[in-house]
Parts: C-alpha cells; structure tokens; sequence
C-alpha cells in the first residue's frame, strides 16, 4: 500500500486509499466509491463518497504535463497556488468559493467541498437555462476578492508578500502564448480554424498590424501590472451554480495581474452563450445573457464605488477623480481582455462548447464570425466600453454586419 510520501499520479483504487488514510471520516468506512469527474484542461478530479454516511468530498490532484496537451510539461507546485488562492477568495468573498479540507504539497493534491448538487455553469447555459442572481453574485466575488487585494486596501509590503506568494510563472506563460500571442501569430502552428472560415481569420486576425498593435499593449500589461490578485480563467466552466448559489472554482492560474482580465473573462464567456442562444434563436435566453451582461457592468461599478469608499486605506487613492480614473482603467482592460477571450477560444487550442456544439455547421460559422467581430472591436476600442449597454450595441452590430 502507498504512504503517499512521495509524489506519484493517483488513479481512483489510490485515491480511495488516500482519503482513508487523510480524511478521520473515511478511515474506517467500508463502502467508498470514486469517479474520475475533472473534464478540464489540466488537472485530474475525482469525486469520493462514503455511501454509508452520504458524504462526499472532491479530490484534486495535479500531473506532471496538462491534460490538453503533453507539450505543456507543468510543475505541480501549482496545486499549491490554487489552494491558497481558493482559501483567500473564501475568506474575502464567503459563500461563492469551496470550502478547503487539506492541502497535500508532497502529492500536489487537494480535498475540498464537492459541489456536485450544483451544475457547472457551462453546461447549464448550453442547455439554455438562466440564472437572475448570478449578476448579484459574480460582482460580490470580483469586487471583493479584487478590490480587497490591491495596494488601494492592502498595506503595500503586505500585498508585495502576497505578490511573491503567488508568482505562477508556468500557468501564465501559457496564458502569454495561448491567450496573447498564438490567435494572433499562430506561431505555434496550434490553432485549429473550422473549414470556412479560414480566409476570414487571416484577414480579421493574422493579417491586422493594427490589432497587432493593441494586442502586445495588452500582454505587456497582463504580464507587468501586479494590480490584484486575480483568479486568472474565470470562465462559465470555472463555476458551478444553480437558482440559489454561485461557487467559482478552479483558481489554479491566479496570480498579481489587472482586474479587467478576471471580468473580461466572464463577459466573454456570456458572449460566447449570447451568440450560441441566437443560433438557437433562442429570443428569452438572449435577452437574460443581455440583461446580464448590462448587469455586471452597472453593479461591479455601484459595488467598486462602496467598497472603496469603505475600505481605502491609501491617502492618495481617497480622491473622487481618481476612483473615477480607476475604474475607467479597469473597465477598458476589462474590454480588451474580453476581446482577447473571443479570439482564442474560436482559433486557439482550448475552444468551448457553447460554439463547437453548434449546428449545423453553417450556423458555427456565423456565431463564430460574429464573435470575432465583436473581439476585434473590444480590442481596437477598449476606451468605448464603460457600460454593459455598449457591449449590447456591440453584438447587435456584429449581428447586422453578419446579414448583411
């Protein structure tokens, strides 16, 4: 039997002797059970129940190389990043995170909270459900976990430890080429452009010198602005929900970098939804992805504003001008980096279902078309994007230079 004191990758017969041998509640039960759930990019999860007491717990673990593909050869260090990310995010934002049980450096595993009574966000929102409270919920999550780690409310030496803490060198460099560079330069020769639409990419997206541009503004700053600590891929399959409840999961590329990116992230996400809802012409789910996209927008900017007002603690950032200068910034990265989310998931290597499960393929190609033109238009033009109605009118005008 393993002692588990030395690193090895757990198949499911291990993990059940793992949880025995970590957890006081499963030492002595006899009837356990174990499935492998991760369907993610990198890590491998399993859910693990005791049948005699109906308690299950999540078993994370991370492997030498990603999932996605054996070219990226990964620490498992990282393990330890997304634990501690997940167990600051729960103190700062209660109720929308997982609870933590252990974290296991030697075995770069975790055992947290199963959430399995909830539904991850993406599916449910290819099956065309909607959810009225999840705009309250995302911008209590962003606006305290984001706020509450910038030098705005943190004593600067203390947020520079944190700074340190979660330097992820791996996981963002293949944030750098995946998000950043390859949609753009395909230096990789890793995209994958679906038949059709190939001449459109090269002249929406290889050929444009002048999105070139906007787009290494954009990955000079990801990669040197520490502004707070950010969870880093904060899309709809990071997030598990249901009418009541929203827990964001899945922090294992946090790290110091700009607000806007985790924000940007999830409006590109609901995009990606918005555009699947129109090939289904599917008008009531449309309308919720609008009404949130608007909401997120005008919420995360009241919330901003009241927390800073609460909780400052710099004597230069307590200046009405500034405040508004601020969230200005964050909300123009917030555009540009929901621009580069658009373009990666169409040509890049980690696409998303919302698109790919598309039909038929005639349809793709539109929504695919369609969000691209949106992309290129967040990334030109992030100063334009301070409210949720200016990405609306952004759809809408991708939707008619589409019939056209």
């Amino acid at each position: 039997m393993q002692t588990f004191e030395q690193y090895f990758l757990m198949n499911s017969d291990d993990v059940i002797y793992y949880v025995k041998a970590k957890i006081d509640s499963y030492k002595e039960a006899q009837h356990i059970t174990c499935t492998e759930i991760g369907d993610g990019n990198l890590n491998y999860v399993y859910r693990v129940a005791n049948t005699e007491s109906n308690e299950s717990i999540i078993v994370k673990q991370a492997g030498t190389t990603a999932r996605i593909s054996d070219e990226f050869v990964l620490s498992t260090s990282r393990n330890k990043i997304e634990t501690e990310a997940l167990k600051l995010q729960h103190k700062l934002a209660p109720g929308l995170v997982p609870e933590i049980y252990l974290l296991d450096e030697i075995m770069s595993c975790c055992i947290m909270e199963d959430l399995s009574k909830l539904t991850i966000m993406r599916t449910a929102l290819i099956n065309f459900e909607t959810f009225p409270r999840f705009a309250e919920h995302i911008t209590d999550f962003l606006v305290n976990t984001l706020l509450c780690t910038s030098d705005v409310v943190l004593n600067h030496k203390e947020k520079k430890e944190l700074v340190r803490t979660f330097i992820n060198p791996e996981l963002c460099e293949i944030s750098e080429n995946l998000v950043f560079t390859e949609p753009f330069h395909n230096n990789f020769n890793r995209n994958e452009v679906t038949p059709g639409n190939e001449q459109f990419v090269q002249t929406l997206l290889y050929s444009n010198e002048e999105l070139h541009l906007e787009v290494a503004k954009l990955k000079f700053h990801f990669m040197n602005n520490t502004q707070s600590l950010v969870h880093g891929d904060l899309h709809t399959g990071s997030i598990f929900i249901d009418q009541n409840d929203t827990k964001v999961i899945d922090p294992e590329f946090a790290f110091f970098g700009p607000m806007g990116y985790d924000i940007g992230n999830i409006m590109a996400n609901l995009i990606f939804a918005w555009a699947r809802g129109r090939a289904f012409q599917q008008k009531e789910f449309t309308e919720w992805v609008e009404n949130t996209l608007f909401d997120i927008m005008d919420l995360f900017e009241k919330k901003f504003s009241t927390a800073w007002e609460e909780h400052t603690t710099e004597v230069v950032a307590k200046n009405a001008d500034f405040q508004k200068h601020y969230i200005q910034n964050i909300f123009k990265d917030t555009a540009g980096m929901a621009g580069l989310e658009l373009a990666r998931r169409i040509v890049g290597l980690a696409k998303v279902k919302d698109i790919t499960s598309i039909e038929p393929i005639e349809n793709r190609l539109k929504a695919e078309r369609l969000c691209l033109r949106v992309a290129v238009q967040l990334i030109l033009n992030p100063s334009e994007f301070q409210t949720g109605g200016q990405y609306i009118a952004a759809l809408q005008n991708a939707q008619q230079e589409e019939n056209q």
